[in-house]
């Protein structure tokens, strides 16, 4: 069952018991995407959070000279979603596209807020995850402020190696906010050095 690989992740951070295992199994939704395929599209309002049981997606938006500009890029045991559209119901900026065949489970706003009264102790592992998000956010937009490419480059693979296997280069410049020539002209720096 797809939800066991979720409540093995809860459990990292908190003893579920049976009934709310159950509770959870009955509020999140199996969903497939295909490779190429969107979970979401700039102009839509995300109607769920979805927990990655397999698979990668990226979150991006386009400006309006046409250039893509990855905001994320989120696998195994992440979870995604627009949680500005989410939270408020408004139309979100961003598009989530699957990098591979992915796996997913999904809650709806109404089903998550159902889950904080009746399982308190997950409230606060979202607290937590939401918090760990908004660090990680800041520290990303400080980096892009003060690093160069190369910093940002090295930084990037010293946290993510398993990404550079798994989603294409083009995603990745966009991720650091350089171009994929650029990119390519880094890494053959990189590895004359």
């Amino acid at each position: 069952m797809e939800s066991n690989k979720l409540i093995e992740h809860f459990s990292k951070y908190i003893k579920l018991n049976i009934e709310e295992i159950e509770l959870i199994d009955s509020l999140f939704t199996p969903k497939n995407l295909k490779k190429k395929e969107f979970l979401l599209r700039s102009g839509e309002t995300c109607r769920t959070e979805s927990f990655i049981i397999s698979g990668c997606l990226r979150t991006y938006s386009i400006d309006e000279n046409g250039f893509e500009h990855t905001l994320t890029f989120a696998i195994e045991d992440w979870w995604t979603g627009d949680l500005l559209s989410f939270l408020t119901e408004t139309p979100s900026f961003y598009n989530i596209i699957a990098l591979e065949n992915t796996e997913i489970l999904q809650i709806t706003k109404i089903d998550l807020d159902k889950l904080y009264l009746e399982v308190p102790k997950l409230e606060r592992y979202f607290r937590l995850l939401i918090q760990n998000a908004y660090v990680s956010q800041q520290q990303r937009i400080n980096q892009n402020l003060s690093q160069t490419a190369e910093q940002r480059y090295l930084e990037f693979i010293g946290k993510h190696s398993t990404f550079l296997q798994r989603i294409p280069q083009k995603h990745i410049a966009s991720y650091l906010g350089i171009t994929p020539v650029f990119l390519s002209m880094l890494r053959k720096k990189l590895i004359q050095k």
